[in-house]
């Protein structure tokens, strides 16, 4: 395996813009995308509500496109690209992070994979004999599953955030694939779910002609991720041609250990998808920052009821009365359950002081801001003035979070799975 190399860059929003620029060259993403190639943005949504760590920010996408553009990259050869879980609203979510923002500024295609017309292909017809070699999807999926045919000869630059999660200990770069490859019946995998991230990453390393990650940490995010996090203003930014080096680096900022308490970074590391081993990882960049530690306490010790309950039906006691349910018609009482937790109870009256307060920081005035303040070569050189409050008010929260518990009632994959299952006894009768 060759030493892999992570730019772990400080950043502020007076130099945040070139401070991607930097980064991406550092890690050579020149060398790891060809310009002539399609190039794919996997934007993360972990919440369609704006939560600090949470998800993609508008000045990550801002500047990874003008850093592309600048370097001669063909705005007409990059686009987003979205999917979604039953319990995400991607529309909403590009919308409330201010990313559709950014991408319609640059006059970028905005693809949602999900959508009809966005083909999607057999996983062995894409990789071939390669699924015979899965820790894990073989046996989640008997029957295969499927990936967005799109996907197959673009290049794609992971942009996920530093964060915590109540399943993997960590996310990043190699979870954000979690949000891209897979489609229906995504929760099948949570019982497996490090030996999914694995066999995902195999899965673009055959398909991708390049690949990349540029990871936001200027907030960071600790505790019941990705989503019922303590936010911190952190400063940096990572980038890496190495999913696996990119992610062991930030856990190991966040004060983890990626070998030994990250699975799914073990297992890639063992397998010579990349390199899990801080020691063999060359930092360039502001290398001291790449020597903090956060000291994270980590997603497990402070979880919410929500994520203890998740543990109990994957991992506890719960699994063998309840588990089986979540694989049949009985599905949807999980994403409804999970709705009325955390978009009408969690976010409006737990999340929002945290929002708040954060919204007070520089990050959060720029973020607030976002649609006055007027960027320069290099970053904002003004955030605009104090954040007032939340971008929604609490009775704006609860309204929305009605209409996503109808969204997920009604576009459940079970439910789908059921109207085509009738569509097509109609037509052979």
């Amino acid at each position: 395996m060759s030493r892999a190399t992570v730019a772990v860059v400080r950043t502020s929003p007076e130099t945040v813009l070139a401070d991607y620029h930097r980064a991406m060259n550092l890690a050579g993403y020149q060398d790891a995308l060809a310009k002539e190639v399609d190039t794919a943005l996997k934007i993360n949504i972990s919440w369609h509500f704006f939560y600090p760590a949470s998800s993609t920010t508008p000045w990550q996408l801002e500047g990874v496109i003008r850093a592309m553009k600048q370097d001669g990259y063909d705005p007409a050869l990059i686009h987003g690209c979205h999917n979604r879980t039953v319990v995400i609203d991607a529309y909403l979510g590009e919308r409330e992070n201010k990313q559709v923002n950014v991408i319609e500024a640059h006059g970028l295609r905005n693809i949602h994979l999900y959508e009809p017309g966005v083909q999607w292909i057999d996983i062995r017809e894409a990789v071939g004999d390669l699924v015979d070699e899965f820790l894990c999807l073989r046996d989640v999926y008997p029957k295969g599953f499927f990936i967005p045919k799109r996907f197959v000869g673009e290049n794609i630059i992971h942009l996920p955030t530093v964060k915590t999660h109540v399943f993997t200990t960590m996310t990043g770069a190699m979870k954000n694939a979690f949000g891209g490859l897979l489609n229906e019946h995504r929760h099948w995998t949570h019982p497996v779910i490090h030996e999914t991230l694995v066999d995902l990453l195999m899965i673009q390393q055959k398909i991708h002609p390049g690949i990349f990650a540029v990871m936001d940490g200027t907030f960071a995010g600790d505790g019941p991720g990705p989503r019922c996090m303590i936010p911190y203003v952190k400063n940096v930014i990572l980038a890496s041609a190495d999913q696996v080096a990119i992610d062991a680096t930030a856990a190991k900022m966040m004060g983890f250990d990626p070998l030994s308490e990250v699975k799914f970074i073990r297992l890639a590391h063992e397998r010579g998808l990349g390199c899990g081993d801080p020691a063999e990882i060359e930092i360039v960049g502001d290398e001291e920052v790449a020597r903090e530690n956060w000291g994270f306490v980590g997603p497990f010790k402070k979880m919410t009821f929500a994520a203890r309950m998740q543990h109990l039906i994957y991992w506890g006691w719960l699994k063998k009365p309840i588990e089986w349910s979540l694989k049949t018609w009985l599905a949807p009482w999980a994403y409804i359950a999970s709705v009325i937790y955390h978009d009408t109870f969690w976010y409006p009256f737990c999340g929002k002081p945290r929002v708040e307060r954060v919204l007070k920081s520089t990050w959060g005035r720029l973020f607030h801001n976002w649609e006055t303040v007027k960027a320069n070569d290099k970053g904002y050189a003004s955030v605009g003035p104090d954040a007032p409050g939340l971008v929604r008010s609490t009775l704006r929260l609860i309204g929305l979070s009605v209409r996503i518990l109808w969204m997920c009632a009604r576009e459940a994959p079970e439910r789908a799975a059921s109207k085509r299952r009738r569509a097509m006894a109609q037509q052979s009768s």
